[in-house]
């Protein structure tokens, strides 16, 4: 999963970096390994290899109507903007809604013909104050303008503690929002935040359906759960949603876009695991999967007409750590002791899981930030080397001693057990999982991995911080690298995407430093700040970056340039407002 960071949507999230799980100033929790939660707002790759691909792009005549049919192994939870986080429900909420911004393939902040702003914000010489101008044209689905009314309510709903919103750490450095006119708002930040121009990379809610709700019940309304009461603003309209079968979007006759879509009819399709996805893939039932596992793959560029991307990705595996005693039987944490974690991250053979389970097509990561992006900490991150015996010898220094049943460690009468979640039918996870419940059973830890479905997991386990440790990933969506969401003890759940209930002020201060500057050499060395305190104590184990291999049948249709673009988050549905079916 991979949740959104609300700004990185879990399995959550560079320049590269930023998060969905729905993950951290940009992040999504990614459930596909590609694809789940947390959306880190922050709302999830390959050994430098291209992967095979084929060019199937066409620079043929577009043709308009046809049904584009993608597919998925989790459901979504809900497309109201204010609470997207991870995703699979950042997927459907790309058809339905715009964005007052967009991003280029090189992650820059740029305006298109289906973007709601008419120009690039003008910033202020000290940098914080953002004007942005919105287009007159932009309709919601039932007719009404799209104005900075919507902006300035998304905002204020966000920023409220009462309504849960998981982007509240993207917004809550607001200060002052003043209305010039129904196109213009100025908005006025505490201080100086560098990632702000991302955060308006986002989609807003229509004010005139949704100021009068409750905001302790905003999350419970039907506005983003019921296609007959979730208005939008996108080139699709959300029409129906069978629960954990299918979702469908048509094309919005009224659309006020510059560049109309071509595709007539979007159907999201939820399959039971990864393996079924490509099987409908390879018998033509669906025209797009996004994450193809890597025991597929063969057969799959066997397939003629196939399209196939294996590009690095904007996405990070890890296994997280839980802090709330109130989650374990007698509120014991086994691993509340540094040394028990760092024992943990030198038991798991992770290079062994990037060579034979994602078969190279991954590079070992020690903190947050992305290999080869401006942020990346380079040997600042404490890297953990697959060693059973520095395993157990942290584990002795720690107290632990194995009881004479079964060999398990025990200290102070209490088992090392503890379980690990992961999202059902995501075969990456259920491999790695089972990996790790090996390597850990070879120093004497027990690990009983436990799968949840992906919708039902992201609501009551990952965004109360319900969990004792997870095996997620972060898809970062947004290309700054402050993950302050994530990590920060100012966004335990319900207040950000720092699930796991950690705490270090020194972290954040670190966030706070990191992003009062926009200098980058000076934003870089305080990442690497972040990264060796984040390395050494471990609230996540730092697994891998990866590649989720994207497959599209033979109907699919694009010009070269708007082709899917696997490094952006999201960015297999790259301009898919061009792309046609035939």
């Amino acid at each position: 999963m991979t949740k959104k960071r609300y700004w990185m949507s879990l399995f959550m999230v560079l320049s590269l970096l930023g998060a969905l799980l729905a993950g951290c100033g940009g992040s999504k929790t990614d459930s596909a390994g590609g694809n789940d939660k947390p959306q880190n707002t922050n709302q999830q790759t390959d050994n430098n290899k291209q992967g095979d691909e084929q060019n199937t792009s066409d620079t043929g005549t577009p043709k308009d109507g046809g049904t584009f049919t993608f597919s998925s192994p989790s459901d979504i939870v809900s497309i109201n903007p204010i609470f997207v986080s991870d995703t699979a429900s950042g997927d459907a909420e790309l058809f339905a809604f715009a964005k007052i911004y967009d991003l280029d393939r090189a992650g820059n902040l740029v305006v298109e013909p289906w973007s709601l702003a008419e120009s690039l914000p003008d910033i202020s010489e000290d940098g914080k104050t953002y004007t942005v101008k919105l287009k007159s044209t932009p309709k919601w689905s039932d007719g009404q303008p799209v104005t900075v009314d919507d902006i300035i309510f998304t905002i204020n709903t966000i920023t409220n503690p009462e309504v849960g919103a998981p982007g509240i750490s993207e917004y809550d450095k607001v200060d002052k929002l003043e209305k010039i006119d129904d196109q213009t708002v100025k908005i006025t930040l505490k201080d100086v935040y560098a990632p702000f121009g991302y955060t308006l990379n986002s989609t807003i809610a229509p004010a005139h359906i949704l100021k009068d709700v409750d905001p302790k019940e905003l999350k419970n309304s039907k506005f983003g759960v019921d296609p007959a009461q979730t208005v939008s603003n996108g080139p699709w309209k959300w029409t129906e949603w069978k629960q954990k079968q299918y979702l469908t979007f048509e094309a919005d006759s009224n659309y006020w876009g510059e560049v109309k879509p071509h595709i007539g009819k979007v159907i999201y399709k939820v399959y039971a695991d990864q393996n079924t996805e490509v099987q409908a893939l390879l018998k033509g039932d669906v025209d797009s999967v996004q994450s193809v596992p890597l025991t597929q793959l063969d057969a799959v560029k066997n397939q003629k007409g196939i399209t196939i991307s294996n590009k690095p990705g904007a996405s990070y595996e890890f296994i997280s750590f839980n802090f709330d005693p109130n989650n374990f039987k007698d509120k014991f944490i086994p691993f509340a002791s540094q040394k028990a974690r760092q024992a943990i991250a030198h038991a798991l053979n992770r290079q062994g899981m990037v060579d034979n389970v994602l078969k190279g097509t991954g590079i070992l990561m020690n903190a947050p930030f992305l290999p080869g992006s401006w942020a990346d900490p380079g040997d600042k991150a404490v890297n953990y080397a697959y060693d059973v015996e520095a395993a157990k010898k942290l584990l002795a220094e720690d107290g632990w001693v194995a009881n004479s049943k079964d060999g398990i460690l025990e200290k102070d009468g209490k088992r090392f057990s503890f379980e690990l979640q992961y999202n059902a039918g995501n075969s990456r996870r259920e491999q790695i999982s089972a990996i790790a419940q090996q390597n850990l059973k070879e120093v004497g830890i027990e690990l009983i991995p436990k799968a949840i479905d992906f919708s039902a997991w992201v609501e009551q386990n990952l965004n109360p911080g319900k969990y004792e440790t997870v095996l997620l990933g972060w898809s970062l969506s947004n290309p700054d690298p402050n993950q302050e969401s994530i990590f920060s003890s100012h966004y335990f759940p319900e207040a950000g995407q720092n699930m796991g209930w950690y705490k270090n002020e020194k972290l954040d201060q670190l966030w706070i430093d990191g992003y009062s500057t926009v200098d980058q050499n000076e934003r870089k060395a305080i990442y690497a700040d972040a990264a060796n305190e984040l390395s050494t104590d471990l609230p996540y184990i730092f697994m891998y970056q990866y590649g989720t291999p994207q497959a599209i049948g033979p109907k699919v249709k694009f010009p070269e340039e708007d082709g899917p673009e696997p490094t952006r988050a999201y960015g297999y549905f790259y301009h898919i407002i061009k792309w046609w079916v035939e």
